[in-house]
C-alpha cells in the first residue's frame, strides 16, 4: 500500500476542519482494517496511525495478536453479537455500535473492575433504514440514560452510518441530524463529547457538521478483499 495516501487523507481532514472553523487536532482518524491483513495495518501504524477499527471479532483478535508490539487503540464498529460481548469488552478500547441496553449491560459486566471503563457510542439509525442496526432517534434518551448508569462503561457519544447519497446537501442534513441528537442528549444532562460519523465517501461533510471521529477504510487501504468471515 502507498503510505503517502495517509498524509493526503490527513491533509484533506485538516482542510475540512479549518474550512468549518474547527481545530484539526479535535478530529480522530480511525482506520477501518476490515478484510485487510495485519501487514497493511502495521505499515499505517509505522507511518503514525494509532487508531484502528474492526467489524468482526475473530478477525480483530488475529490482528491484535499480530500487532501486539504496537501501542494501538482498538475500536469495534460492527454489529454486536451477544455471544461476542465478553471478547469485545476484553480486547477493545472503544465500541461504536451499541444499540441495545442488554448488549451494554453484558459489555459492562465483562469489562470488570481492573480495566479502565470501556468507551462506547450509541449507534443511531438516523436514516431509519430497516437494513441497518441502530436505535431510532426517539428512543435514544432512555437508552443513553441506561448506558450512562452502567459502572464499567463510559458513554462518549453517538455513531451513525447515514443512507448513502452523492448529494452534498443531503449528506450534511443527515450528519446535522445526528449532531442534533447529541445536543438533545447533552441538554438532558448526559455528558457526551464524541460524534463518530463520516466514512471514505463522506467524511468531509461529516466534519463540517461536527464529527470528532471519522472511520476510513477503502480510502486508506484500497478496495476491500472479501475473503474472511466471522467465525
Amino acid at each position: 500500500m502507498d503510505i503517502s495516501t495517509l498524509q493526503v487523507i490527513r491533509n484533506r481532514l485538516a482542510q475540512a476542519a479549518l474550512a468549518a472553523g474547527r481545530d484539526p487536532q479535535a478530529i480522530t482518524l480511525v482506520a477501518v482494517g476490515k478484510t485487510f491483513p495485519p501487514a497493511d495495518l502495521r505499515a499505517l501504524a509505522q507511518a503514525g496511525q494509532k487508531d484502528f477499527a474492526e467489524n468482526y471479532v475473530q478477525e480483530a483478535l488475529e490482528k491484535q495478536a499480530a500487532l501486539a508490539d504496537l501501542p494501538l487503540v482498538w475500536h469495534f464498529v460492527g454489529p454486536i453479537q451477544r455471544n461476542k460481548t465478553s471478547l469485545i469488552a476484553a480486547h477493545f478500547d472503544w465500541v461504536h455500535s451499541v444499540d441495545r441496553a442488554l448488549v451494554a449491560e453484558r459489555l459492562s459486566a465483562a469489562r470488570g473492575e481492573n480495566r479502565p471503563p470501556l468507551n462506547v457510542c450509541l449507534q443511531v439509525n438516523i436514516s431509519r433504514e430497516s437494513s441497518k442496526s441502530g436505535v431510532l432517534p426517539e428512543d435514544l434518551l432512555p437508552l443513553a440514560r441506561a448506558v450512562a448508569a452502567l459502572p464499567h462503561l463510559r458513554l462518549r457519544g453517538l455513531m451513525a452510518i447515514p443512507r448513502p447519497t452523492p448529494e452534498l446537501q443531503q449528506q450534511r442534513e443527515q450528519f446535522a441530524a445526528v449532531r442534533n441528537c447529541l445536543m438533545h442528549l447533552q441538554e438532558d444532562g448526559i455528558m457526551l463529547d464524541t460524534l463518530s460519523m463520516g466514512m471514505s465517501d463522506d467524511f468531509e461533510p461529516a466534519i463540517a457538521e461536527g464529527a470528532t471521529m471519522v472511520r476510513l477504510g477503502s480510502l486508506l487501504f484500497g478496495h476491500r478483499r472479501y475473503t474472511q468471515r466471522e467465525q
